[in-house]
């Protein structure tokens, strides 16, 4: 159930201000925020959560218990740098209405996000792949509700950078800490 907790938190903020929330957002706006791009967004959230639970569950059996808990701190380190890096994304030109276009372009950009690889280490380290899917399924899809809910004004109104450079300093605390007690420094 731990499993399940993590990845939830970990792609909810993960997604915070991220491109994939931020697209969601600007097509909402575009749709007005048509059910169709909720629709795309939570299926593409949840398509990417459970196939980076299921590839962690094929590393599993490979990792060591201590290469487990190390795979974690470099996902966790991972997603510190990806939080603390600026966002830049280009505004769409000709945005489509098509919502398997839609899902695609989140499933392409989710899939190699950090948020992600989180979900994936935490399947890895853990053995429960399903929970460790199903809370990132979920934290995306609320990360990205809000988004759609807000539209591209609503969130350019927030502080994002501040917010993710806040949550880049804690995760990398969390990294670090993590890192230790699988290196045996820190109980």
């Amino acid at each position: 159930m731990s499993s399940l907790f993590f990845g939830f938190i970990a792609v909810l903020l993960g997604t915070v201000g991220a491109r994939d929330q931020l697209t969601v957002a600007q097509v909402s706006a575009v749709s007005r925020r048509g059910p169709g791009v909720l629709a795309a967004a939570a299926i593409s959230a949840t398509v990417s959560a459970m196939a980076m639970a299921l590839a962690g569950q094929a590393m599993s059996g490979l990792l060591p218990a201590a290469g487990k808990t190390m795979l974690v701190a470099f996902a966790l380190g991972f997603a510190a740098i990806e939080l603390a890096l600026p966002v830049r994304q280009a505004r769409a030109r000709e945005p489509t209405r098509s919502v398997a276009a839609i899902a695609i372009v989140l499933f392409a950009r989710q899939l190699g996000d950090a948020a992600r690889f989180i979900v994936f280490a935490i399947a890895a380290a853990t053995g429960a792949p399903l929970w460790a899917g199903v809370g990132g399924a979920l934290g995306g899809i609320l990360a990205l509700a809000a988004g759609w809910a807000a539209g591209e004004g609503g969130l350019a109104a927030l502080p994002l950078r501040a917010l993710r450079l806040a949550l880049g300093a804690i995760v990398l605390a969390a990294a670090v800490a993590v890192g230790l007690g699988a290196r045996g420094i820190i109980g």
